[in-house]
């Protein structure tokens, strides 16, 4: 089956980071506001998804909303009609669907990193996910740090651009070294078979270089000043300033 876009569409691309947000300015990261602001300035976007307790698909990165509103605990333990009152950071921003982050973003060029979430359900939101996406009259991509997610997209919608993502193996809290050290290599590749690696904008173990070399891009992930070294990296996710162009 025919990929929904080809390479050319991540080389030397620049995706703001959950949006182009900006805390001191009042635009939360993730918000319908830091989306629309990236669109003006027309960039890519990087966004994460994940589930509410009662299966909606919403755009919000932690596991709990601690961080975020004045609020405790898990994002799924809450129903789209509790979050949606939630507010992010003190603003008027609220929690939004992944179905209006979409309809903010079908106004912009700039293609999308869609990025779920490992929870309790992911078979249910790679399920949803995909149903919505295939809606969507944009570019996309998806991407995850589990791999079996990734696989997913792999045996069910292999027209999908998928991506792997990876950090370094002291940052994978709650698994084993050993694990850690499997998915720190992106040991898994063999199996899901990634288009592209969004990996740490650090020193990449050396099988991520070895993938890169046989045609799997490599996004670097996040960049916080403009110094990414683009011989390294075909693409970029940045915050906290904004790149000269956006492509």
């Amino acid at each position: 089956m025919t990929k929904q876009f080809d390479k050319s569409y991540f080389y030397h691309k620049n995706f703001a980071h959950r949006g182009l947000h900006n805390k001191e300015e009042g635009i939360p990261e993730n918000s319908l506001a830091a989306f629309r602001e990236a669109v003006k300035y027309g960039y890519g976007v990087e966004l994460d998804v994940q589930l509410s307790s009662d299966g909606q698909v919403v755009v919000f990165h932690d596991d709990t909303v601690d961080r975020m509103c004045e609020a405790t605990g898990r994002v799924d333990s809450f129903s789209y009609d509790e979050l949606k009152e939630m507010k992010l950071l003190d603003t008027d921003e609220r929690i939004p669907l992944f179905t209006e982050v979409l309809d903010v973003l079908s106004q912009g060029q700039g293609p999308v990193i869609v990025e779920l979430k490992n929870g309790p359900n992911n078979g249910e939101l790679c399920v949803k996910t995909y149903e919505i996406l295939k809606g969507y009259k944009g570019v996309y991509c998806i991407e995850s740090f589990n791999p079996l997610i990734v696989n997913w997209f792999r045996k069910n919608a292999p027209e999908v651009f998928r991506g792997q993502l990876a950090t370094l193996k002291k940052n994978y809290s709650g698994q084993s070294p050993f694990v850690a050290g499997l998915l720190s290599n992106c040991s898994f590749s063999f199996i899901n078979k990634p288009d592209f690696i969004a990996y740490e904008n650090v020193d990449r173990p050396a099988r991520v270089h070895r993938l890169r070399k046989k045609g799997v891009l490599l996004i670097a992930w996040t960049s916080r000043t403009p110094d990414v070294d683009q011989e390294k990296n075909d693409a970029v996710i940045f915050e906290n300033y904004r790149p000269d162009t956006a492509y």
